[in-house]
């Protein structure tokens, strides 16, 4: 895995300031320790950072086609690139290296735009072609690997692998984004194509931006998206199963080619557990080396079933336990992130990261699979939700649930079974509602009480849910969980996921590759009907029968736990003083985004016991940190001290 940056001038062929370009470069040292390099000419600048995974002597990037008049800067791995590459080979083309970069500048030549419909792989890259003028840069169907870029006033795309790279240029603006405050308090990150800035985007996954020199405008274009679930079924339901193993072994198969040591995290959950069994099918190397992470706590610790698993597939099993005062990352997992991002497991997910790197650098996770088969607790939820909503008109939804949602107390410390007040609330919307409702971490209720009225006047009545809106905008689904799965795809998985495990894993150089998410598997697991998936009593139903001849009961039919820890219980014990500090301090108050009213009262509610604000706790001391990054930051960062080839 690598990182990426450019500078291009859109509109003339004005130098690139070589100092810039250098500066952008160094700040992603972390995503490739193993050597630089840059390709300047008029007008162009491309840098790269590598970390070696495949030809680890021929593969120094920029690289070129054999008259240098096509140059390439790549992150990723394309896992098909052997085909690719033979029938490149037929057409004529020479290679000189045995890496998958070179068939992206090939390929540019024979098929251009078309290439990324042959790509098998997760990938940002960017391709200058000299003779079109043409700058093409792509990224990923599902975006597994992430491209941010800026349009400067004078007419420079600026573009990198991670945000902080961006932000190095000087002519790169910092405003904050209002509507991009407002969808990271409903979601706990901003999803694509924004980011926290007005100036700066992210390119979604699917899409690329192809601009020719003084002649087009930057408008992303998407080649592929998330299949619409559910919509045909593929093939004899008897071999549904079957079928679904050996698509799942050839998906880990395609990601365990490397010139490096590769091993896999095994949280002891089932989709994790599905691809060290995979691997182990395949015939790995005896000794495949397996990572997981436990907790002292046992309602988070699912080390036992980690180690069941590895007993069983006999892998070199590592495990590291993170203490419950484990919070020592909080100042560094603002810096790793660069934007406000609120998942409180990028802790555990660093730490798994942190260890996996001091044995392997690449290693495969079960990243996918709850969002392929429907594994999130939320979605058994939704359809009970909607059975009911499909019985009852909307007129008569809201009249009931409505006011219930209102005036039923908000019991966080009483049991769930007299919990209703979220169920109300839900009841009272539309499924499109009520689903950002069950997934966001702070209801459209509590971001109206936290905004103050002169931040709520700047949003001009925007609301998070255009997020959703715009997602679905001329899409129809077979049933209601099929569209929370494509919205999840679009949104949850990019936005949270892919995000958190790329930077945990780059901020200690490692490659993580995610068997799960082969466009191909897919384009075919989104046929199976929501039936084969969600059952009345389990999630994931299919994958539990396909993987029965490779794993233990107990790891299939246990129930599920994730990956998550304890910050109810930090803010109220050790991390007490410090969230009162940080979010009724004077940066928050001074922000103007927020009502200091309401943040002392949701500090005193959540110390008190009486209310559970922990999510929304957690996101506010996150964006204190953010803020205070981004008043630290340099308006050019200097050459980092990372030695290079």
């Amino acid at each position: 895995m690598c990182g990426i940056t450019g500078i291009v001038d859109l509109r003339a062929k004005r130098p690139i300031a070589a100092d810039i370009l250098r500066a952008m470069n160094g700040s992603i040292g972390h995503r490739g320790p193993d050597g630089d390099g840059f390709h300047f000419e008029p007008g162009v600048g491309f840098g790269h950072r590598r970390l070696s995974i495949i030809d680890l002597e021929g593969g120094k990037q920029p690289l070129y086609n054999e008259d240098n008049t096509v140059v390439v800067t790549y992150n990723g791995e394309i896992f098909n690139f052997k085909e690719i590459e033979n029938e490149l080979i037929a057409r004529g083309h020479k290679f000189r290296t045995r890496c998958d970069t070179e068939v992206i500048v090939h390929a540019w030549e024979e098929w251009g735009e078309r290439s990324l419909e042959r790509f098998n792989g997760m990938f940002a890259f960017a391709v200058w072609d000299q003779r079109r003028q043409r700058l093409f840069v792509a990224r990923d169907r599902l975006g597994v690997k992430p491209l941010y870029y800026a349009v400067l006033p004078d007419g420079m795309l600026v573009f990198a692998s991670e945000l902080k790279a961006i932000l190095v240029h000087p002519g790169v603006q910092r405003r904050i984004d209002p509507q991009a405050v407002e969808e990271y308090f409903a979601f706990g990150y901003v999803p694509d194509p924004k980011t926290i800035y007005r100036d700066v985007k992210k390119l979604e996954p699917g899409c690329y931006l192809s601009v020719e020199r003084g002649k087009s405008a930057v408008e992303p274009v998407r080649y592929w998206d998330v299949p619409l679930f559910g919509e045909r079924h593929p093939g004899p339901e008897g071999k549904w199963a079957e079928e679904l193993r050996a698509r799942l072994q050839e998906s880990v198969r395609k990601r365990m080619v490397a010139d490096v040591p590769l091993g896999a995290f095994l949280s002891g959950g089932i989709d994790s557990s599905a691809v060290v069994a995979a691997m182990r099918e395949l015939g790995a190397q005896n000794r495949i080396l397996t990572c997981s992470i436990g907790f002292r706590e046992s309602r988070y610790d699912e080390s036992a079933f980690a180690k069941m698993v590895a007993d069983q597939k006999h892998t070199d099993h590592k495990t590291e336990i993170v203490e419950a005062s484990d919070y020592s990352l909080l100042e560094k997992l603002v810096g790793v992130y660069d934007e406000p991002y609120a998942d409180s497991s990028s802790i555990p997910t660093y730490r798994v990261c942190q260890l996996a790197r001091r044995h392997v650098t690449v290693a495969l996770s079960g990243d996918g699979g709850d969002e392929n088969f429907i594994g999130y607790r939320r979605y058994r939820l939704l359809a009970a939700e909607e059975a009911l909503r499909k019985r009852l008109p909307a007129g008569l939804r809201k009249s009931i649930f409505g006011p219930l949602g209102r005036l039923y107390p908000k019991l966080d410390w009483a049991p769930r079974f007299v919990r209703g007040k979220t169920t109300f609330q839900a009841l009272a919307r539309d499924t499109v509602g009520a689903y950002l409702h069950a997934v966001g971490i702070c209801s459209d209720e509590t971001r109206a009480q936290l905004f103050s009225n002169e931040f709520k006047g700047e949003l001009h009545g925007y609301d998070a849910l255009e997020v959703f809106k715009r997602n679905l905008e001329g899409k129809t689904f077979s049933d209601a969980l099929a569209m929370v799965q494509y919205l999840d795809f679009r949104t949850y998985l990019p936005g949270d996921i892919l995000t958190k495990v790329d930077r945990a894993s780059m901020a200690h150089s490692l490659e993580v590759r995610t068997p799960f998410l082969d466009y191909e598997f897919v384009e075919w697991s989104a046929q199976l009907p929501t039936s084969s998936k969600l059952t009345a009593t389990e999630g994931k139903h299919i994958l539990k029968q396909a993987l029965e001849p490779w794993l233990p009961r107990e790891i299939l039919y246990r129930k599920k736990m994730g990956f998550a820890v304890p910050i109810d219980m930090w803010f109220r014990g050790s991390l007490r003083d410090r969230l009162a500090e940080a979010v009724t301090g004077r940066r928050l108050a001074e922000s103007g985004f927020f009502d200091p009213q309401q943040l002392r009262r949701m500090v005193a509610q959540h110390h008190s016991g009486r209310r559970d604000h922990s999510a929304t706790l957690w996101a506010l001391l996150m964006f204190d940190g953010f803020l205070a990054m981004d008043a630290q930051r340099p308006a050019l960062s200097p050459e980092p001290s990372v030695n290079v080839a």
